[in-house]
């Protein structure tokens, strides 16, 4: 089964926490969100009944984004989206390949909220 091109409307960053430099008085390391992948997703927000489904599971999960096969997204990265004017921060939960081929797309369950120092 392939995804309809038309689906992925919406044009998402992906992050990952990363290092970017040391503070040279401290030592400190320091690190900051960085995008490492620009693609266009469908995002698709739960139903009430999954959603329901997902608390009774203490899952958090509020959103589900599919996107085509990227090697290496997983659950300490985030998913940035511009939705009219204001950013919106989503964490991936889990990176989910399709089901017949494992490459063609990913659905990546994920909350939405914000990721602060890669938590």
């Amino acid at each position: 089964m392939s995804i309809a091109a038309g689906r992925l409307r919406h044009r998402i960053a992906i992050q990952d926490y990363q290092f970017v430099s040391q503070d040279p008085v401290t030592g400190r390391e320091v690190y900051e969100w960085t995008t490492i992948y620009e693609c266009w997703a469908a995002i698709e927000p739960l139903s009430a009944r999954e959603f329901i489904a997902a608390q009774a599971a203490q899952s958090k999960v509020s959103a589900r984004i599919v996107i085509r096969h990227v090697d290496g997204i997983d659950a300490s990265m985030r998913i940035v989206h511009n939705r009219r004017g204001s950013e919106v921060v989503y964490n991936i939960e889990g990176a989910l390949a399709d089901k017949d081929s494992g490459v063609e797309y990913l659905t990546l369950p994920c909350s939405e909220g914000v990721s602060i120092d890669g938590q």
